[in-house]
C-alpha cells in the first residue's frame, strides 16, 4: 500500500462508524463504476476501430469538412 493511500485510510479510521460507512460505500461504488467503464471501454474497441477506419476513409476521400466553432 501507498504512504498516501495509508495516510488516507489512517484519517478514515478516527471517522465516526457512521461517517465510515458513508466514505466506504462512496469508494465502492467509485471502483465499480470503473471496473464497468472499463469494461464496455474494452468491449467497444471494435466498434471503434471501425468507426475511425470510416472516418479517416471520408476525410481521404474528401467527403469531410474542418470544423469551425466560429460557424456554430
Amino acid at each position: 500500500m501507498t504512504s498516501t493511500l495509508d495516510t488516507a485510510i489512517a484519517k478514515l479510521a478516527a471517522l465516526p462508524p457512521q461517517e465510515q460507512e458513508r466514505v466506504g460505500r462512496w469508494i465502492l461504488e467509485q471502483l465499480r463504476d470503473e471496473e464497468a467503464w472499463a469494461e464496455r471501454f474494452g468491449a467497444s474497441q471494435n466498434v471503434l476501430g471501425r468507426l475511425a477506419e470510416e472516418a479517416r476513409a471520408d476525410r481521404t476521400a474528401g467527403r469531410v469538412s474542418e470544423f469551425d466553432p466560429d460557424k456554430l
